[in-house]
């Protein structure tokens, strides 16, 4: 049973093993979705929505669902983290996936 609990810590993030990961080192969770986007956000214009959800005009409705959809389960996860910093990059993000769905798909 302690090794139930354990595993449960260590994939909340509870655990030193996953605070030892390399890519925890790497940047902001809004970094990492951005192909690896330098973090130095305050020398870089204001991103618009479309461009922090990887939204191209060229995609058809069907891809841009989906990739709304990947990303709202992703960022609804880390809204609700303890960690004050990813709770709000979540925030911003997932804002940024209400506008663009009410820009391709209409009022929610």
């Amino acid at each position: 049973m302690f090794k139930i609990f354990k595993n449960i810590s260590k994939s909340l993030g509870g655990g030193k093993a996953t605070e030892s990961k390399p890519a925890a080192k790497a940047g902001s969770l809004l970094d990492k979705v951005n192909k690896g986007a330098p973090a130095t956000a305050k020398a870089e214009p204001p991103r618009t929505p479309e461009e922090l959800c990887g939204i191209t005009p060229k995609m058809p409705k069907d891809e841009i669902r989906a990739q709304l959809k990947l990303l709202f389960r992703r960022y609804n996860r880390s809204a609700s983290s303890l960690d004050a910093k990813l709770r709000g990059e979540a925030d911003k993000m997932l804002d940024a996936i209400v506008q663009v769905r009410e820009k391709h798909f209409g009022e929610i």
